[in-house]
């Protein structure tokens, strides 16, 4: 085990670089201790660790050091494949494309176990997926027009990051210089995007770490449901809700938790969707709401 984290904390740091040590811990899951500890067993093997001091400092590894190529395996490179074709994918990119033709040649004959096709993500408008990209490449601050979720339209001009891909839609991580913070904007909310002549201000993070400071100040508000699906709903409450199963019931019908987002509106509609399958149970207030759209849709047909 030991031996495993040595070298999964050799790779971190070469990718990462320079990385406190509360941070290691806190990815590795150990104590500070067990960090110091690992780094004198690197420097003992060989390894060239530096220990930088002040609020800036960590653990780094020096530059000149590079780990033999040979130590990936017909494994590492069968996962390497399959991340590259999930790549080339999810955005048709023809220089991941190329990229992943290049591995291809030169790895080891190995079974891929694995097949990641993101071909739907393509369904959006990958013209403005490369112009972001290529923004990102040249360090240039890209102009758009945004409609939130609050159907407040704005223009924005922000210094982009990266783009990326979560919660089941394209975002694009970018700097506000107004808000002074890192924001994220759902490319399927943005019109008129163009590429400005103007160069970055600074020199941002890596996006994942960016990401993960976000993610530890998460401001959105998440909501707990209890809800009670017919037999014939369970499975797509469980599919498209994320429903966890808290009760089987002798008549069939099944009790579950869901948690949402409060502002986002897929969930709503899913539920709309799913009409006299699924009732929800708490909030109270919920149940309200759904009373009231459902008499407003069916006001427009009884006209």
């Amino acid at each position: 085990m030991k031996t495993d984290r040595l070298y999964a904390l050799t790779l971190y740091l070469l990718s990462n670089g320079r990385t406190s040590a509360r941070e290691l811990a806190k990815h590795f899951e150990v104590s500070p201790r067990t960090i110091q500890r690992d780094m004198d067993s690197l420097c003992l093997a060989g390894i060239p660790v530096v220990s930088v001091n002040g609020t800036a400092g960590g653990y780094e590894i020096s530059r000149r050091y590079q780990l033999d190529r040979h130590l990936a395996t017909p494994e590492d490179y069968a996962r390497i494949l399959t991340a590259l074709q999930g790549l080339a994918s999810a955005t048709g990119d023809r220089k991941a494309r190329e990229t992943l033709e290049k591995i291809a040649l030169v790895s080891p004959k190995s079974r891929q176990d694995i097949v990641l096709d993101f071909s739907v993500l393509q369904e959006g408008d990958t013209a403005l997926l490369h112009t972001l990209q290529s923004a990102v490449a040249v360090k240039r601050a890209v102009r758009f027009t945004y409609t939130n979720n609050k159907n407040e339209t704005r223009s924005h001009t922000v210094e982009p990051v990266a783009v990326v891909y979560r919660w089941y839609a394209w975002y694009l991580l970018a700097f506000s210089k107004v808000r002074g913070d890192y924001r994220t904007y759902k490319l399927v909310r943005m019109s008129d995007v163009e590429i400005t002549g103007l160069p970055f201000t600074r020199e941002h993070p890596a996006a994942h770490r960016i990401l993960e400071q976000n993610e530890e100040k998460d401001s959105r508000k998440y909501l707990d449901l209890l809800v009670k699906c017919r037999p014939e709903a369970r499975m797509r409450a469980i599919e498209y809700l994320k429903g966890t199963v808290l009760e089987q019931c002798e008549n069939g019908d099944t009790l579950m938790r869901l948690t949402v987002v409060e502002d986002e509106q897929l969930w709503f509609g899913t539920l709309l969707s799913l009409g006299d399958k699924v009732e929800i149970l708490e909030p109270a207030w919920l149940r309200e709401r759904i009373l009231e759209a459902a008499e407003k849709i069916i006001s427009i047909y009884r006209k």
